[in-house]
C-alpha cells in the first residue's frame, strides 16, 4: 500500500463508509511489547498505550497536510517507530520522517538497489554483524570491522549500505525502538590509505543519517583498538555531533577490561576478551538475506513522486553544510599528522 494514497483519509471516521471501502485498509498495530518495556516506554519516550494510535494519527495528518507528495508508508507500526525515537514529540517526529526519505533520496549511490542480496559480499567479509546475546539493558550490539574491507574489492558506500540494511531489519523489532542499540567497532588494523576513502563527503552524509536520518536510538559507541589515526579524525567529526552523542563515544583503544565495563564479557565473543564462544557472522548474515522479500516489499512503498524534488524535503540549512565542507576539508593534512 503506497502512503500518499492513504493520505485521502485522515482520520479513523473520515468519509463514508461507501467512500472507505474503496482504500486499502492498513495492517492493524498489535503491541509486542512486554509490561516491563511498556512501562519503560511509558517512562523515557513519553509514550502512553492508551494515546497511542491517537499520537500515531495525529502524525499521519501532519505528514497528509504538510508534505502530501511524501510518498511515505503510513502505516501504524512503520510511523511509531519515528515517534518513540523522538519521545512522541510531533513536529520532531516529523521533522525526523522528512529526514529519513530525503536522506534516501539525496544518495542514490547507497540507497538504489538496495537489498540484501546485492550487499552479500560485504556480509560474506563480516564487516557488519550483530551479536547473537544482548546486552544487559536489552539492546543488540551492532559489531562494525573496518580492517575486513579490501578497498580495491568494493567502495565504501557498499559497506554503508550494508549497515544500513542492518539498521533497518533491527529496528523491525519494536523491543529494539525502545531500547535502542550498541555499536562496538574495532579499528585494528585501519591504515592511512583505507581512512583516506572516509572523506568529506561520506562522513557529512554519514552523520546526517545516524543523528537525523533514521529512527533508532543509538545508546553507545564503543571504539575499541583505534590506532592514533582515528584520533584525528574523530577530533574533525566530533563538532559536527550533537552532544548527547558524542558523549555516548567510549574510546577503549587495546584496554579490554575497558571495553567490559561497557559491554559485560559474557554477551561478548572471544576475540574481545568475552565467554561467548568465536565470533560468529553466519547466524546474522543468514537471518538478514532471508529477509530480502520483506525488504523488497517495504522499500517499495517509499516511492518518489514524480512531481516532486528530494531538495523541496531538505530540512538542514546550506549554510550548515557549507560549515561542515569547509571544516572536514581539513581532514587529510590531520590524518598524516596523527599517522
Amino acid at each position: 500500500m503506497s502512503g500518499d494514497s492513504d493520505c485521502t483519509r485522515t482520520s479513523p471516521s473520515a468519509g463514508s463508509p461507501s467512500d472507505n471501502k474503496f482504500l486499502p485498509d492498513r495492517p492493524k498495530y498489535v503491541c509486542s511489547l512486554s509490561p516491563d518495556l511498556v512501562t519503560k516506554a511509558r517512562e523515557e519516550l513519553q509514550e502512553k498505550p492508551e494515546w497511542r494510535l491517537r499520537d500515531v494519527q495525529a502524525l499521519r495528518d501532519m505528514v497528509c497536510k504538510d508534505y502530501p507528495s511524501l510518498g511515505t508508508c503510513l502505516d501504524d507500526a512503520f510511523l511509531l517507530r519515528f515517534l518513540r525515537a523522538r519521545k512522541f514529540d510531533y513536529d520532531r517526529a516529523l521533522q525526523l520522517l522528512v529526514n529519513y526519505h530525503t536522506c534516501r533520496r539525496s544518495w542514490p549511490e547507497v540507497f538504489n538497489n538496495l537489498k540484501p542480496s546485492a550487499i552479500k559480499p560485504v556480509l560474506e567479509s563480516g564487516f557488519v554483524t550483530v551479536l547473537p546475546r544482548l546486552d544487559p539493558e536489552g539492546r543488540h550490539v551492532v559489531c562494525i570491522r573496518p580492517d575486513r574491507w579490501t578497498p580495491s574489492n568494493y567502495p565504501i558506500t557498499e559497506n554503508i549500505r550494508a549497515i544500513y540494511l542492518t539498521l533497518e531489519k533491527l529496528i523491525q523489532s519494536e523491543e529494539t525502538q525502545v531500547n535502542g542499540i550498541v555499536i562496538l567497532a574495532d579499528y585494528k588494523g585501519v591504515s592511512l590509505s583505507k581512512a583516506s576513502h572516509f572523506g568529506p563527503f561520506v562522513a557529512k552524509k554519514v552523520i546526517g543519517i545516524l543523528q537525523d536520518g533514521f529512527p533508532i536510538r543509538i545508546k553507545a559507541v564503543n571504539i575499541i583498538n583505534e590506532p592514533r589515526i582515528f584520533k584525528g579524525i574523530f577530533a574533525i567529526i566530533k563538532p559536527f555531533l550533537k552532544e548527547k552523542i558524542a558523549n555516548r563515544f567510549f574510546l577503549h583503544g587495546c584496554d579490554l577490561n575497558s571495553l567490559h565495563q561497557n559491554i559485560p564479557p559474557v554477551i561478548l565473543p572471544e576475540e574481545y576478551g568475552g565467554t561467548s564462544g568465536k565470533l560468529d557472522i553466519s547466524a546474522w548474515n543468514e537471518l538478514l538475506l532471508a529477509s530480502e522479500e520483506d525488504f523488497l516489499h517495504d522499500f517499495s512503498q517509499l516511492v518518489l513522486p514524480c512531481d516532486s524534488s528530494p531538495h523541496d524535503m531538505l530540512v538542514s540549512g546550506d549554510a550548515d553544510e557549507k560549515q561542515c565542507d569547509d571544516s572536514l576539508r581539513g581532514l587529510k593534512p590531520q590524518l598524516y599528522y596523527c599517522y
